[in-house]
């Protein structure tokens, strides 16, 4: 063998590796919920067509701005399918503004536009305090039902308090969106209530999803971390 190839054959030998790929990490419980959720972006697509409906409402026929709403409903999903988004997460919200627009469409009205999403607070609202009146708070449900349902969670009272927290404070902002909301769906003002849909929406609804987040890790790190 000639030097030329000893040197190239020593050379290669010699050369470094390439480093591993590092692996994708493993989304945490938490992190799925966010993401069946829309992620954390969901919260901000959910009031594009709010603002679009109140302002088009100011400016145009309703029946316009029906048309508007839903087109602006069909290019979100389109835009978070192409991103890669679930479809059901995508899917999802078009449907809430279809739905309202619908109802919009079939009373006249352009408060109805906020008449689903009222009473799903109130019902919401209902579910939650109910659930810690009896001691079986939403949150702490649903975290045992995503590590197999087979954790006595209740029973360490550190997680059990954990979750009344968070159930309560999502019990908070859904009943304070349906008591403002209500109110100003009997005065009859629209865009009031398209002003109070977004400042009660993203901002709480970030707030609440920390306080759940934080319930959900506490109970991991008392129930699994330390078996």
């Amino acid at each position: 063998m000639s030097e030329r190839h000893q040197h190239r054959n020593l050379s290669d030998r010699d050369a470094p590796a390439d480093p591993p790929t590092p692996a994708k990490p493993v989304p945490t419980k938490e992190q799925m919920v966010l993401d069946r959720m829309g992620g954390r972006m969901g919260f901000v697509y959910s009031a594009i067509p709010v603002v679009v409906f109140v302002t088009a409402n100011m400016l145009i026929p309703l029946a316009a701005t029906i048309a508007v709403a839903v087109a602006v409903g069909i290019g979100l999903m389109v835009f978070r399918l192409i991103r890669g988004e679930r479809y059901t997460s995508a899917a999802g919200s078009l449907i809430g503004v279809a739905v309202a627009a619908g109802v919009v469409a079939l009373t006249g009205s352009a408060k109805n536009y906020f008449v689903l999403g009222i009473w799903a607070c109130f019902a919401g609202f209902v579910l939650t305090i109910g659930s810690v009146l009896i001691r079986w708070p939403l949150t702490g449900i649903i975290w045992n039902f995503l590590h197999g349902g087979k954790y006595t969670w209740r029973a360490d009272r550190t997680v059990r308090h954990a979750h009344t927290f968070a159930t309560l404070a999502a019990a908070a902002v859904l009943g304070s969106r349906f008591v403002v909301q209500q109110w100003l769906y009997v005065a009859d003002s629209t865009s009031a209530l398209g002003v109070a849909r977004i400042a009660m929406g993203t901002p709480l609804s970030a707030l609440v999803a920390l306080v759940v987040v934080w319930a959900f890790r506490h109970s991991t790190k008392q129930l699994i971390k330390q078996h």
